[in-house]
């Protein structure tokens, strides 16, 4: 493998020359910048991006640690995230943890042994393990997606679940329903508890009584739409409309309803949250809250790159704002 002797001593320059052409650190004439190219091209030679960091201090990699979800709106963020790390001329190191803290811990050290310059944690669980690991300190600049411990080396991307809730059922209201439900996520979230809040408000305003017996708790993933939807077909009585806190549970929802005979919207109508990739395909079209993976990723990675050269010693709380996306899965009530 060359070495940066090798192309110094082909192009009959010093290594330092070859150094400030390779950064563009110096003016080098014209005639010697071409001779250290012929060199370079003629040899293949790579610079050493180790022996750079070292020199530099900063390698133009971020590492994102991403618990297992079935989620395919995690697998939408991630997936803009890496196209907007290469946007900002940065390299993307991904571990996947499944939710095993002990390969978290591994990832999370080997993630800082290889000097990445900050960190992006998409946690789609989080339980008291995880929280305990990622609450020490780390010198490494954080960005955390959806929850994060109160840190000043930490900043954190939010969804504006309240508001998102309460767009939601707003529209139901708005298309005459007043029976209305909720699938909630697991109320051990944030999010699952901040939507319900939303749904609380909407009703409230529009003097409507919330249902207890109406809300159901689900797990964000399609088999809690499925129980979900089971345990409301046994109530006597039923409501016409649904919030489903996630687009996966909704997609469990109108699966488990497809096959007792309950017709959407005609029977139920439903309203998800996300805005998944697959939610415009599903039978009816879903009818749901967005949530922008591009806007997110854009957001989680500038911040971080933002911290990343600054001297912020305060954690900032930033909130990302949904909007409804109307298809065809609620129906207007005469």
């Amino acid at each position: 493998m060359s070495t940066i002797k090798d192309v110094a001593r082909l192009a009959e320059v010093s290594t330092s020359t070859v150094s400030h052409v390779l950064n563009k650190t110096r003016y080098v004439s014209e005639d010697t910048r071409q001779r250290v190219a012929a060199a370079v091209r003629e040899l293949n030679y790579r610079p050493s991006s180790i022996a750079r960091s070292l020199k530099v201090q900063t390698t133009n990699t971020l590492g994102m640690l991403v618990t297992a979800s079935r989620n395919p709106f995690f697998a939408e963020v991630v997936h803009a995230v890496e196209r907007r790390c290469y946007e900002r001329g940065y390299t993307l190191f991904l571990c996947n943890t499944e939710g095993d803290v002990k390969r978290m811990e591994a990832n999370l050290d080997a993630l800082e042994e290889k000097r990445v310059d900050g960190l992006l944690l998409l946690c789609s669980e989080v339980n008291d393990d995880i929280l305990r690991l990622l609450e020490a300190e780390r010198p490494t600049p954080t960005v955390v997606f959806d929850w994060g411990p109160e840190s000043d080396n930490v900043d954190r991307i939010y969804d504006n679940s309240p508001d998102g809730g309460y767009m939601a059922v707003r529209h139901l209201i708005e298309m005459g329903h007043t029976k209305i439900g909720c699938v909630t996520g697991p109320m051990g979230r944030r999010s699952a508890i901040e939507r319900l809040q939303g749904l609380r408000k909407a009703m409230a305003e529009a003097g409507l009584p919330v249902r207890e017996e109406w809300i159901v708790e689900g797990d964000y993933d399609c088999t809690g739409g499925i129980n979900a939807m089971r345990q409301l077909m046994q109530r006597p009585d039923r409501p016409t409309a649904l919030f489903v806190c996630n687009d996966m549970m909704a997609l469990g929802v109108i699966n488990e309803a497809a096959r007792t005979g309950v017709r959407v919207p005609e029977d139920l109508s439903i309203v998800g949250y996300d805005d998944i990739y697959i939610a415009r395909y599903m039978i009816p079209p879903l009818t749901t809250i967005h949530q922008s993976t591009s806007g997110i990723a854009a957001m989680a990675v500038d911040t971080l790159i933002e911290r990343m050269g600054s001297k912020r010693d305060k954690g900032r709380v930033i909130r990302i704002e949904p909007r409804l996306v109307e298809r065809e899965s609620v129906r207007r009530m005469k």
